[in-house]
């Protein structure tokens, strides 16, 4: 939201306040608090009839500053971000003759005394400057009626905000340096650099093609080595190098406005500080990274569609780990009812057990809604479970699902209702649930326990998915749970999947599907999956073949449609392709499934470094070569785990512009060596994409012929990639197993050792891998 006009002008309808100095310091305990009135006092006289703000800085964890800026401490105290990992006890206050300062873990905060207002984070130890705060950075903001500011919300949904703050923001700008890039703010499918643009932190459901954005997360981080997160879980709106190019700028309304400076050194530092804050990614289950296959949207579908579905795929040797029913397993105007429909799925409880029987898991569709024609409207309108308008009337519109109500997570009792449906569900034979929507959370409206609306909108959707994961891990257990989520914002993270929501059958739509994911996996969340093929219109075949490989090289894959099935043969149809043609969709749905499988002791290891400390399995390339600055703008690849290069395709033609870091790198596909810090240009089949391992880099494989959920101890291949020196890597099972294995490399050759594991192979990268049953072995280059 802009409110100014150029350097010295403010916008019609604005007035602004400006911090101007720090008129005195003080400690409270671990807190430094600091008086700053919007004009430098003179004389006494000055100290009447001004607007004052109260700065207090904190630490809730080792390396990380909280600054919390209010105007009028009286208004009413809103909900936060729920902080996990807060702790008490960290941080140190000194005040000087010059200034007051707070140490946490390596980060110093300094506020100076006197004019002009000065808050500057810095590293303790070598003094380098992170960002700071300055003149007319700290803002108190009043729009008149008739403001015109630029960015912000817009028509109602804005003006409802404003009349509930009496048109009052709080704004804080924090320094950018030269060179200095941002990333982050949630899930955006434009430009994975943040500098430059407006940025309104508003859940909404506007696809993958606009500005809007499904997971808004206020948390930023820049290649200066810190990050920003916003502690405020309603309408964050931001100027990144945009409004004042030489700053970051980010708005709130009402009285008060915190966030927090994480320091780190590195974005992989960064995140685990945010995520020790915020909450780590839950591990989930192996199963949940094999291939997924749905029913897709308004397709028809019953028991017969399904099982015809399922024996194609086995037929043609695709494993296949998890089947997803769509919407449509309820009868239709009844979401949510939690009943199949009888007409379609006359025995569901039969048809699940069958699925199970093949090793399948299911996943069935939800939303937070109950539309007026289902039974449980009347139930959840008698007892008060529905969001309500201030009138004390249920709020229902009718877009979506005729009449529908909103469930109100806020209700504990609600909460329970909805959750039993579930578990009803659960005894049935579902695994887990595609959590959909949860974006479009109306302000108009009054919530049971009196929470900010405005402020509910974007924390709604974490609500209900903790509603849906805490059913899961109650009855499947701690890494066992997981959802298929599209809503989210700060702390979503702790409830995986999440997946890209509605992009479209493109190769330009499938290039900004990737830009989300990154994004996403920059704001700390450690899975991410998309749609394969798109999941508006029919792609073409190109398009599909292209996007199966992407997909089977993303986290987590799944094959959805809106109108159109996605099973591979389909598009072998429609090219007139024979399938047993190696570059046909079924082949190349076969290759890469099988690959995926296969990478699955790998792939596994990467999310439980999700888990444990915050790095997410895609991990774009800023994050893993932050000192390469060939890699600040990269967009179209990312890393797959630490080691693993992925540049998927976006054309048919198969030609493929990517970068490779320094150091000596192989293709994983042909075992082709070639050196990096160089651009390459690739032509590639379907059946292909540039997939590169670093040297030095030791890749757990396993069968996978059968699927994702097998024992990666069992039959584990140890793939060695030549780089002298001594290594350990790590191996575990889906049941917690864990086997290490040293990795000593030689120009003489290889030799592995573990005291975990007596039989297990190893390979020279890709040459012929030898035994061992006892424990060691060594290979000869």
């Amino acid at each position: 939201m802009k409110f100014t006009d150029g350097f010295w002008m403010l916008r019609p309808g604005v007035d602004a306040l400006y911090g101007r100095e720090t008129y005195d310091l003080w400690a409270e305990g671990r807190t430094l608090r600091a008086t700053v009135p919007t004009k430098v006092i003179e004389r006494r006289g000055d100290t009447l009839n001004r607007t004052t703000l109260t700065v207090s800085l904190h630490s809730p964890l080792p390396g990380v500053i909280g600054v919390r800026i209010d105007h009028h401490q009286g208004a009413r105290e809103e909900i936060g971000f729920d902080l996990v990992g807060a702790q008490e006890g960290h941080g140190d206050v000194t005040i000087d003759a010059d200034a007051g300062h707070l140490v946490s873990g390596g980060v110093t905060a300094t506020i100076s005394r006197g004019a002009p207002w000065s808050l500057t984070f810095t590293e303790t130890e070598s003094g380098r400057v992170l960002t700071s705060s300055g003149e007319k950075s700290l803002g108190y903001i009043e729009l008149s009626g008739d403001a015109q500011v630029d960015g912000g919300l817009l028509g109602d949904v804005r003006g409802d905000i404003e009349r509930a703050n009496r048109g009052a923001y709080l704004h804080e700008q924090l320094s950018l340096g030269v060179g200095e890039l941002v990333y982050g703010l949630g899930e955006r499918f434009g430009p994975l650099v943040k500098n430059g643009q407006s940025v309104e932190i508003w859940n909404a459901d506007g696809g993958t093609s606009s500005e809007q954005a499904y997971k808004n997360v206020p948390f930023y981080l820049t290649n200066r080595g810190y990050g920003v997160l916003v502690d405020h879980p309603g309408h964050v709106s931001y100027e990144v190098g945009s409004e004042i190019v030489e700053r970051v700028q980010f708005s709130v309304a009402g009285e008060s406005l915190e966030y927090f400076v994480f320091g780190g050194g590195d974005p992989a530092s960064v995140l685990e500080r945010y995520t020790a804050l915020t909450g780590r990614p839950a591990n989930v289950p192996g199963w949940s990274y094999g291939l997924w296959l749905s029913t897709s949207f308004t397709t028809d579908y019953d028991e017969d569609t399904v099982t015809r579905f399922i024996d194609g795929m086995a037929e043609r040797d695709i494993p296949l780990d998890v089947f997803h029913f769509d919407c449509f397993w309820m009868r239709e105007f009844n979401w949510c009812d939690f009943e199949w429909d009888p007409r379609v799925f006359p025995d569901p409880e039969g048809m699940l057990d069958r699925l199970h029987a093949r090793g399948l898991r299911v996943c069935a569709w939800l939303n937070p809604y109950i539309g007026q024609r289902s039974p449980l409207f009347a139930v959840g309108k008698e007892r008060g479970y529905f969001v309500r308008r201030p009138d004390g009337s249920v709020w229902q519109w009718d877009m979506w699902q005729a009449g529908m109500a909103l469930v109100d997570f806020t209700n504990p009792e609600a909460t329970a209702w909805y959750q039993d449906h579930l578990r009803r569900l659960i005894a049935q034979g579902i695994d887990t649930f595609k959590t959909d929507f949860g974006e479009r959370i109306p302000v108009d409206v009054t919530f049971f326990d009196g929470s900010s609306p405005e402020r509910m909108h974007n924390l709604y959707a974490q609500l209900y998915n903790e509603a849906v994961f805490a059913v899961l891990e109650e009855a499947r257990g701690a890494g066992e749970a997981v959802l298929f989520a599209r809503s989210a914002t700060a702390g979503g993270q702790r409830l995986p999947v999440h997946w890209g929501g509605d992009n479209s059958s493109s190769f330009a739509s499938m290039a900004e599907t990737l830009r989300g994911g990154l994004s996403l996996a920059m704001s700390g969340f450690g899975y991410w999956s998309h749609d394969i093929g798109g999941f508006e219109g029919m792609p073409d075949p190109a398009v599909f073949k292209r996007w199966v490989a992407f997909g089977l090289m993303s986290s987590h894959s799944r094959l959805h449609g809106s109108q159109n099935y996605r099973v591979p043969w389909l598009f072998d149809e429609t090219e007139g392709r024979d399938e047993a043609d190696p570059q046909s969709a079924v082949a190349v749905m076969r290759r890469f499934t099988k690959l995926k499988s296969a990478l699955m002791p790998y792939i596994f290891a990467a999310g439980r470094t999700a888990h444990d400390s915050g790095t997410p399995v895609m991990r774009p390339m800023q994050l893993a070569f932050p000192h390469d600055r060939n890699a600040d703008y990269l967009d179209r690849q990312y890393m797959l785990g630490p080691d693993v290069l992925v540049a998927p395709v976006f054309s048919e033609d198969g030609v493929a512009d990517f970068y490779l870091p320094a150091g000596e790198w192989t293709n994983f596909l042909t075992g082709e060596v070639v050196a990096g810090g160089v651009w390459r240009t690739e032509r590639h089949a379907f059946d292909s994409l540039p997939l590169y391992v670093r040297a030095g880099a030791t890749i757990a494989t396993g069968d996978g012929a059968h699927g994702a959920d097998y024992d990666y101890l069992d039959g584990l291949v140890l793939r060695v990639f030549p780089a002298e020196g001594t290594r350990t890597t790590t191996v575990t099972a889906a049941d917690g197993r864990e086997a290490s294995f040293t990795v000593e490399q030689t120009p003489a050759g290889v030799r592995v050792s573990s005291r975990d594991l007596a039989a297990y192979s190893v390979a020279i990268a890709n040459g012929e891998a030898v035994a061992t049953t006892t424990g060691s072995v060594e290979l000869a280059r």
